[in-house]
């Protein structure tokens, strides 16, 4: 199958791009190494396959690059939290934007095939439950409550505390960042554009992406990013709240093995299918954090008490429908997977806009 790539020079967008090329695909990338991803002056790109330097915001490369192609795995976006509300136009260009370009481009030449790299932030907090009420969704925490160090959600009703459970993809969208709102406008513009092409789209929910080849040194990258550049200055890496809030780390490795999978998917049935990509076994950062600075032999992790305004305490996933729909499950074990990445090589430095 011929395959365009759109990111597939960045962090998972490689991993993507080598996969799908050893499993027999005849695969192009488009990408426009973007500064917040790639630093300032990136390195030539060298993927043993071919790439386009162009902005998904420019209708004519955009065309070109889909002319001919059987399908597209669309990994170009802006990523993380970002550093401050500045930064709103360009995720919203980047994001939403240069989907729109795509989506039309794909409708114009008759690509019927996307998969659509989404995100857990789509979801807002995870999935929660009251032992009086049941099932709930706590509201945004309060900063007040974050500054006094009271980081769980409690009952919206009763005030009790909540127990969290495993969030699966029919729970209801609630971004609460600009990075969660541009991926909630990604899945609903392939949505309807599947709708009105008759085109297939699976959208792959990452939980926390990890391994090698993150950025280092970027407010754009993830938390184990964030702490293995740290360890690599010699100092501790910073956990914010307590360090007990609940994610599902998920290696970069198998987030490319479950790509490959939905691109068979897509075979299947005109619309959007969503699935959760994570590894069905969640941890805490600090144990994240902990484990990191174990094995890379540097200090121990500080616990800040420091929060992020939108962050949300926990979210975990079920991985049940991409076992089901996709033929896929995790096969990298945490203690496995943060072993490689402590000493794996990372990307260049990112500087600020």
């Amino acid at each position: 199958m011929r395959v365009l790539v759109t990111g597939g020079a960045g962090f998972i967008g490689s991993h993507v791009t080598s996969t799908l090329a050893t499993a027999g695909h005849d695969v192009r990338v488009l990408d426009c190494l973007h500064p917040a991803a790639h630093g300032d002056t990136p390195s030539t790109v060298d993927l043993g396959v071919p790439v386009t330097v162009g902005d998904l915001r420019d209708a004519d490369t955009v065309g070109r690059a889909v002319s001919g192609v059987d399908a597209v795995v669309h990994h170009a976006a802006m990523v993380g939290m970002g550093v401050d509300l500045a930064d709103l136009p360009e995720y919203v260009g980047c994001n939403d934007l240069g989907t729109a370009v795509l989506l039309a481009a794909m409708a114009r030449v008759g690509v019927g095939r996307l998969v659509l790299a989404s995100s857990m932030v789509v979801y807002g907090e995870g999935a929660y439950a009251c032992p009086r009420h049941g099932a709930t969704r706590p509201a945004a925490r309060a900063v007040a409550d974050l500054a006094a160090g009271r980081f769980e959600p409690r009952c919206p009703a009763c005030a009790a505390p909540l127990t969290p459970h495993l969030v699966d993809e029919d729970a209801r969208l609630d971004p609460r960042s600009v990075y969660a709102a541009t991926k909630v406008a990604q899945e609903h513009l392939a949505a309807a554009w599947a709708h009105a092409s008759g085109g297939s789209v699976v959208a792959l929910r990452y939980h926390n992406v990890y391994g090698p080849g993150m950025p280092r040194d970027t407010p754009y990258a993830g938390v184990a990013a964030i702490f293995r550049s740290a360890l690599e200055r010699g100092t501790a890496p910073r956990v914010f709240e307590d360090g007990g809030q609940r994610r599902d780390f998920v290696h970069v490795s198998d987030v490319a093995r479950a790509n490959l999978a939905a691109l068979h998917a897509t075979e299947g049935p005109a619309g959007l299918r969503a699935c959760n990509i994570a590894s069905g076994r969640p941890r805490t950062v600090g144990e994240m954090a902990t484990a990191l600075s174990a094995v890379f032999g540097g200090p121990p992790p500080v616990v800040t008490g420091e929060f992020r305004a939108g962050d949300v305490r926990h979210i975990i996933a079920s991985p049940a429908r991409a076992a089901h729909h996709l033929g896929f499950t995790a096969d990298v074990a945490f203690d496995t997977g943060i072993a490689e990445f402590a000493t794996a090589p990372l990307r260049g430095a990112v500087t600020r806009r």
